[in-house]
């Protein structure tokens, strides 16, 4: 038996107890034992299966009492030479245990049994070829089985504490989350510093902590620190929950483009146009060639938007773990409902749009002359300037309504309006049928209290909208597609505590007038 094959029993051997979850039984530690006695005679250069290394020695052999060798010079012409000089014990046991261990080392990471390729001799090269293999198969991604750094757990389970701890509903958290749930920012900062390696958890421990905030504020330096890394994990997910869950309106009814930088859009990016009729092909007949009509529309263009807010000395030193999550929220909800404000601004303000009109004007066949509060009169009117709206060419493309706006106190109306299925009709008695009913399942009503603020005193508006995939009015556009603010630490001269940047792209365009329709409405009371 070779050494490597010895050193591969004895790993079967540990394999099987460890698979059974059992110690080495007596015959096992004894067969354990007799193979190491025989690699470790063999790394002295005894041999290792009872022959002398080398080969047979013969009469000749100085321990067996007979004649030296000859050397070289002594040899005759004929005799043979000496032969090569075996490859050295130790090294070969070395090699063969590192194999092993690597071997192992990567079936466990992968899921495979080891077994098969220790025996069989397989390289690494081998078995990285199989693991790959087996991955694609079973369709286990890389990250999630390769992955087990013990920093980045530590670090995702703290972030996931803190959220937790200050009510922030966490899905799947991190695992080990719960030992640090009761941690205050003291002792977390002790717990990070002394992973980090900054000092023992003792000596920490009998540091103030306005010590203890100085080596948080330099640890800021070091993109490595797991402090404020631990920081910006935890306000970089507080940002996006509490952006998802702001309540605004705009995102129902506005189409959302994206722009890949700060420029204007070229003159032709954004068309809308028409095809020519279909037209009779008779027999054999040609077919004629169309050029699709097109109308220069708006450009969009996008502007940074952004605020600067900071966690204080004092607020770690009062350990007011609430502002890892509060502050960033309040500044995710402002930034949305910023945009929020500035597309309802455009509906009340009505300004110029690409064509030199007002977005809402008679000549665009989207204005209510009078003012009034909805009915079914007014609805019936408001519907068909959509449905009566053609293309830039003049043909009819018969937008259907789907949103109603309405400003807050309208809601309970717009619920009778489209919820009653009988009403009363003068010369018909009050068992006519409604016809908005048959609208109920069609039209969502939106109300939305900022048209309210912004109208102030005045009659307060309101809109009927159609599909925003087919018939569009205003957009939303973003940098790169990147809809939730971006937040960066940053060092402020003359500021004691962490400073976070927070900022988000965005622009707002009319890019269409005959996907929405105005009634000037009336005041509320």
């Amino acid at each position: 038996m070779t050494i490597q094959e010895m050193i591969a029993r004895q790993q079967e051997i540990v394999n099987g107890a460890r698979a059974a979850g059992r110690d080495l039984t007596a015959e096992e530690q004894t067969e354990f034992n007799g193979l190491q006695r025989q690699i470790d005679a063999g790394q002295g250069g005894e041999p290792t299966g009872g022959a002398p290394a080398g080969g047979q020695r013969g009469a000749e052999d100085p321990a067996q009492g007979g004649d030296p060798a000859p050397s070289d010079g002594q040899r005759g012409a004929g005799a043979p030479t000496a032969a090569p000089a075996a490859p050295d014990a130790g090294q070969a046991v070395t090699a063969e245990r590192q194999r092993i261990s690597d071997i192992v080392a990567l079936c466990r990471q992968t899921g495979m049994e080891p077994d098969q390729y220790i025996r069989s001799g397989a390289t690494m090269d081998t078995v990285r070829t199989a693991a790959v293999d087996h991955l694609i198969k079973h369709g286990a991604p890389l990250s999630s089985r390769m992955n087990n750094d013990p920093g980045d757990n530590f670090r995702a389970a703290a972030t996931d504490a803190l959220l937790m701890r200050t009510g922030v509903n966490v899905e799947n958290p991190a695992q080990g989350v719960e030992q640090f749930r009761g941690m205050s920012l003291r002792d977390l900062a002790i717990e990070c510093m002394a992973r980090d390696g900054q000092g023992s958890t003792t000596e920490l421990l009998r540091m103030g902590k306005d010590d203890l905030w100085s080596m948080a504020c330099r640890q800021f330096f070091n993109p490595t620190s797991a402090f404020p890394a631990i920081l910006d994990n935890t306000i970089r997910k507080t940002i996006e929950n509490r952006y998802q869950t702001v309540p605004t309106t705009f995102q129902l009814w506005t189409s959302k483009g994206s722009v890949a930088d700060f420029k204007p859009t070229k003159d032709h990016s954004y068309l809308a146009g028409g095809a020519g009729e279909f037209l009779r092909v008779g027999e054999n007949g040609e077919l004629k060639h169309d050029t699709p009509k097109t109308e220069l529309l708006p450009q969009r263009k996008v502007d940074t938007y952004g605020r600067q807010f900071s966690m204080s000395r004092q607020a770690f030193i009062n350990d007011d773990i609430g502002f890892i999550t509060e502050v960033p929220g309040l500044y995710a909800a402002s930034a949305k409902r910023t945009i929020n404000k500035q597309v309802y601004s455009i509906l009340v303000q009505n300004p110029a749009v690409f064509d030199g009109v007002p977005l809402f004007n008679a000549a665009h066949n989207n204005l209510i002359t009078a003012g009034a509060k909805p009915s079914i009169d007014t609805m019936q009117a408001i519907m068909l300037k959509l449905l009566r709206q053609t293309d830039p060419f003049g043909e009819a493309i018969t937008i259907q309504p789907r949103y109603i706006i309405v400003p807050v106190g309208y809601g309970f109306l717009l619920s009778q309006l489209l919820e009653t299925q009988q009403i009363e009709v003068a010369g018909i008695g009050n068992k006519a049928m409604n016809p908005l009913y048959n609208y109920r399942n069609q039209l969502q009503v939106i109300e939305e209290g900022t048209l309210n603020v912004l109208a102030g005193d005045d009659a307060v508006p309101w809109f009927m909208v159609g599909d925003p995939s087919y018939a569009k009015s205003i957009q939303v556009d973003y940098l790169n597609g990147q809809e939730t603010p971006t937040i960066r630490r940053s060092e402020v001269p003359g500021q004691l505590g962490y400073v976070w940047d927070i900022w988000l792209d965005w622009g707002i365009t009319a890019v269409d007038f005959r996907g929405i329709a105005k009634n000037p409405g009336v005041t509320i009371e």
